[in-house]
């Protein structure tokens, strides 16, 4: 019998008291025999640490003294990390009983499988997908992210319409199973990302690469989403848009590259023009303050960023079309819709 494979959780914080008083609960009571708990605090400025040495003393706690954002933020704690799957958990997440042994059984039987999401489900909704992740998530050809579950900001209700395991492009980061030492051997989460979209570069990285992402439906967890940074929030609009186009430029190449970053550009350009007629005038700054976070990145930071040594990886989980296209003229609110579903 082969030796059962290490488990580290490992929770990132930054002044989430509330979360981990309502939430650690639920992690500590899983039932894994293998299990290590870690909260990584990310400089916070609550007593978020007092908490944890008072209330959970069988949680270690690794400290870093400044908020690096979260890809800094998980390079940091799981380079003191050894057990070989690293749960990367958000702390307003919920777990559920026996969330963690059946994706350990499929790490167990795919040496190429990388990283593995559970079902991830809304905490106040818990019939309908949560925005992060819902049941896999997958991409389009211009970089839209989208899920099994969920069009842009259209959440469908969970009739187990996507309990099928499979392949997909991206694992959700507020629940991402990875093995510890691809993370490592990837270089982990491009820091230049700060926050948003470095789980989708790290996984088309890994596809590249030759590995493969997953879900796992049969485990299930509950999130709340929008801890740290509301969806209208100008600064998410930016770090999600100048990401994106980070993301596309040093994931693509060739004449591809060139022909989906000169449509994105325009796709985005009528966004933000159609947001400033709205009189959202701070996503139509956002939006632009991202154009020239991208150019900045690509003049200055190119050379330090992340990118595949091994391009030869099949692809999954992308779809050859516009999303844009599909939900916003078709009118096409669900993934099943787009990409039909196994019956």
């Amino acid at each position: 019998m082969p030796n059962q494979l290490s488990v580290a959780v490992v929770i990132l914080n930054w002044n989430g008291k509330k979360y981990l008083a309502d939430f650690l609960p639920s992690v500590l009571a899983s039932t894994y025999p293998s299990l290590k708990i870690y909260v990584a605090d990310n400089g916070s400025t609550d007593d978020s640490v007092e908490f944890l040495r008072s209330h959970f003393p069988a949680v270690e706690i690794l400290i870093n003294p400044s908020n690096d954002g979260f890809a800094t933020g998980y390079n940091k704690a799981l380079s003191h990390i050894s057990e070989d799957i690293s749960i990367l958990l958000n702390s307003d997440v919920e777990v559920t009983a026996g969330w963690i042994e059946p994706i350990i059984s499929i790490f167990e039987q795919d040496d190429l499988l990388a990283a593995v999401q559970p079902k991830v489900l809304d905490y106040n909704h818990k019939d309908h997908f949560e925005y992060a992740g819902a049941a896999g998530g997958w991409i389009d050809r211009y970089g839209y992210p989208f899920s099994r579950g969920r069009l842009f900001d259209k959440l469908e209700k969970d009739e187990h319409q996507y309990d099928d395991t499979s392949r997909v492009f991206w694992a959700s980061g507020a629940a991402m199973f990875i093995r510890t030492e691809i993370f490592k051997k990837m270089g982990g989460f491009d820091p230049y990302f700060f926050a948003h979209q470095e789980e989708i570069d790290l996984c088309w990285r890994m596809q590249l690469e030759g590995y493969h992402i997953m879900i796992c439906p049969s485990s299930v967890v509950y999130h709340i989403g929008g801890g740290t940074l509301t969806k209208e929030n100008p600064r998410k609009t930016f770090l999600n848009f100048r990401n994106n186009l980070i993301m596309l430029y040093k994931n693509l190449s060739g004449t591809e590259r060139i022909l989906v970053m000169l449509i994105r550009f325009f796709l985005d350009a009528v966004s933000a023009w159609k947001s400033l007629v709205s009189g959202k005038s701070s996503y139509f700054f956002a939006v632009a303050k991202a154009h020239f976070g991208f150019f900045s990145w690509l003049l200055f930071y190119r050379s330090k960023s992340l990118y595949a040594k091994d391009r030869k990886g099949k692809i999954y989980g992308k779809f050859n079309g516009n999303i844009v296209l599909e939900h916003f003229i078709k009118r096409k609110n669900r993934f099943s819709e787009i990409i039909p579903t196994k019956k």
